[in-house]
């Protein structure tokens, strides 16, 4: 009996993981690319190695909203500009509707700070001065507001380190084809 319920366990954990998995490789695939202005970054931790801690300007106007000490979850409304920049529009209410032109950008609110998706971008080490120049991060946004950072972009939505499912070709950030 105690090794059915050890082998159930396992396989009620393996599943678990993998749904978690396909649900964000259908994200990568499928979901609309959303540019994120970020907010300044420090792109380096002493004991992580070279990465750069990822701020959001939108988080700010939801803060300012959501002054809370408790945790909370929740969706933002969002409107993308011509260059595919999310604006923060309001907080979703799940009994109002999305008008034309809305995107929800779930969001989670720990210890009075507002965190979309990842607040780090991790790169080689040595690679700290290619970044500096950061000013989008890069998403793939589901249409429940899920997001998968995908990398970042410079002022000129030039990508900062080509992903390596691009092919060689200078390919701008805003392209949906990536």
């Amino acid at each position: 009996m105690r090794k059915v319920v050890l082998w159930l366990g396992l396989v009620i954990i393996l599943a678990a993981v993998n749904s978690l998995i396909i649900g964000k490789q259908h994200t990568l695939a499928n979901g609309r690319v959303m540019l994120l202005d970020l907010a300044p970054r420090d792109p380096r931790s002493l004991l992580q190695g070279d990465y750069m801690a990822l701020r959001y300007r939108l988080t700010q106007a939801i803060e300012s909203i959501t002054a809370s000490s408790t945790d909370v979850d929740g969706d933002a409304v969002v409107r993308l500009d011509k260059n595919q920049v999310a604006e923060f529009v309001r907080l979703h209410n799940t009994n109002e509707p999305l008008h034309e032109g809305d995107y929800l950008l779930h969001y989670r609110m720990r210890g009075g700070a507002v965190k979309i998706a990842t607040d780090a971008f991790f790169f080689q080490e040595g690679q700290a001065a290619t970044y500096n120049n950061a000013r989008y991060g890069r998403f793939r946004v589901s249409t429940k507001g899920e997001a998968v950072l995908t990398g970042v972009c410079d002022a000129d939505f030039q990508w900062l380190s080509q992903p390596a499912t691009t092919p060689a070709q200078t390919v701008s950030c805003q392209d949906e084809k990536i």
